[in-house]
């Protein structure tokens, strides 16, 4: 029997209008899918109701893949490919795969030879590189910061000496309740020659993208970060 195609589907970021950031192709491919593994079925359902017009819900099934989900589930995820049905593979927000769960399941797909197609759509880790002005041709996105305020300031210079001395663009993110802190420690902690990006709520009407010296931070107003998705980057 012939196996599915694992579609990877971008989703929304934010209160953002689905028809700005969805390209029509997405959409068509979604009104045919009957499976999508998802990182939540509440969240996942109502973009699929935002974006696709006339979709059934209950007529589509959904399978949980997020941090609670044990490797050994994974397989199970994978059936209805393996049974010939396609199905959609969505982040919670932005793209599949990318600082997202749904590596894992991609991964696997691969291994048993299942075709895997990704479609256009909004990366918030992209779309802040793109606005930044760093250095397109080098970077690497780090992920979180360590918790630990020690290891955490040890990390913010080692960043910076990387950024600095190979020309590589630093991006990183933070759980929107501790954006505040970090922020005071980027500015404590790095060169004021450096330069400092930070992009709240990409694509959203509250969207704010701005880089400078971390000199003219501190001279600035401190943006709103509080609980706001952020992208951050030194450069």
């Amino acid at each position: 029997m012939p196996k599915g195609t694992l579609y990877l589907l971008p989703s929304g970021m934010g209160n953002n209008i689905a028809s700005r950031i969805i390209p029509a192709y997405n959409v068509e491919v979604m009104a045919l899918l009957k499976h999508f593994i998802v990182e939540d079925g509440k969240t996942a359902r109502a973009f699929l109701k935002d974006t696709v017009p006339g979709i059934v819900l209950q007529e589509r099934y959904y399978y949980e893949l997020n941090n609670h989900t044990h490797p050994n589930e994974y397989l199970e995820l994978i059936k209805p490919l393996l049974n010939g049905e396609d199905v959609g593979l969505m982040s919670e927000a932005g793209c599949p795969g990318i600082a997202d769960p749904g590596a894992e399941v991609v991964k696997i797909a691969h291994a048993q030879n299942i075709k895997v197609v990704p479609l256009v759509g909004p990366s918030s880790i992209f779309m802040a590189l793109m606005a930044s002005g760093f250095n397109g041709q080098s970077f690497a996105f780090n992920g979180y910061l360590p918790k630990d305020k020690t290891e955490r300031s040890k990390k913010i210079k080692d960043l910076e000496r990387t950024a600095s001395t190979k020309n590589q663009s630093q991006l990183f993110i933070e759980t929107p309740y501790r954006n505040e802190q970090l922020w005071q420690e980027l500015l404590q902690h790095l060169s004021p020659a450096m330069k400092l990006l930070v992009a709240c709520d990409i694509t959203t009407d509250r969207e704010f993208i701005r880089t400078q010296y971390v000199s003219d931070w501190k001279k600035s107003p401190t943006p709103d970060l509080s609980k706001r998705p952020c992208i951050f980057g030194i450069g």
